[in-house]
């Protein structure tokens, strides 16, 4: 039945309620199920709520999209605080994020991929979602050039082709980890990701020094 809402504090705790109900269902049944009806039930209220807190399914996924982004970047900042040195942040990013990607594939294919084809971030949208993952490599990268670490007269384009390299890698390798074992085949277990990963983003750094 529909929650009394008569306060902002009321309304904020309905929104975050709602899209914590809304990432359970993403995460046990799949973004196919993102229903506002399934996700009105999850949370014990109805369908209006979503309308009130979010103007519909489309506000929703938005919500879900940036929240991703912002769990992302606590996951990458969280891995690059253990380190100083340039290098090892830059390392540290990659491991955070793929982490993140295998912790939470279907968020990941959400913000990533086009599992609902009715779902199309707009341009602002994504801009201010990518930067939430790509600055913290950026400053990175910039600071290794500085140091000397890597040679580039462009720091941004260097932490582009880095981020590149993460992404690609991690995304193929959730790819394979959704699927049965390829016996023999470069990602044929978590231990084998995670090397071919770091053999990836240092064969990269490697040709930026």
């Amino acid at each position: 039945m529909p929650r009394a809402v008569s306060t902002s504090k009321e309304l904020g705790a309905l929104r975050q309620d709602l899209l914590d109900a809304a990432m359970r269902v993403l995460r046990e049944q799949g973004a196919l199920h993102l229903t506002l009806r399934r996700v009105a039930d999850a949370a014990d209220t109805s369908t209006m709520g979503i309308y009130t807190c979010f103007g519909g399914r489309a506000g929703l996924l938005e919500a879900i999209y940036e929240y991703g982004f912002r769990l992302l970047h606590e996951a990458m900042s969280r891995s690059m605080d253990a380190h100083t040195d340039p290098l090892a942040r830059i390392m540290a990013v990659a491991y955070g994020y793929r982490r993140f990607a295998r912790a939470d594939p279907a968020l990941y294919a959400l913000m990533f991929e086009r599992p609902l084809p009715d779902f199309d971030p707009s341009p602002e949208q994504r801009h201010d979602a990518l930067r939430l993952c790509f600055d913290p490599l950026a400053l990175a990268t910039s600071a290794a050039a500085q140091e000397g670490l890597i040679r580039s007269t462009d720091p941004q384009r260097a932490a582009y082709l880095v981020w590149t390299t993460i992404h690609g890698l991690v995304s193929i390798e959730l790819t394979c980890s959704l699927r049965t074992p390829l016996p023999g085949w470069f990602l044929n277990s978590e231990q084998e990701g995670e090397r071919i990963l770091a053999d990836g983003v240092r064969a990269l750094l490697s040709g930026l020094t």
